[in-house]
């Protein structure tokens, strides 16, 4: 699923703005008009914030499956 809102997850939209910092220091344009600096990292951050980078996080098989099972026994 192509998203295009900011992850909840901070670990997650450290991954995804490091990506996309990754393609703007490799030549990529920026997405945003004017991006308020010239960092990579700050340009991504804005771009995530602004809604306009569209982006895929894995899918993690067991995520979201009932964790009672999983509980160690006491």
């Amino acid at each position: 699923m192509v998203e295009s809102q900011a992850p909840e997850s901070k670990f997650a939209f450290v991954v995804v703005a490091a990506r996309r910092a990754r393609q703007l220091m490799l030549g990529a344009m920026p997405l945003v008009a004017n991006p308020r600096s010239h960092k990579p990292t700050r340009v991504a951050v804005e771009e995530l914030g602004a809604g306009v980078l569209e982006y895929q996080l894995p899918v993690i098989p067991g995520e979201g499956e009932d964790k009672e099972g999983k509980r160690r026994k006491e």
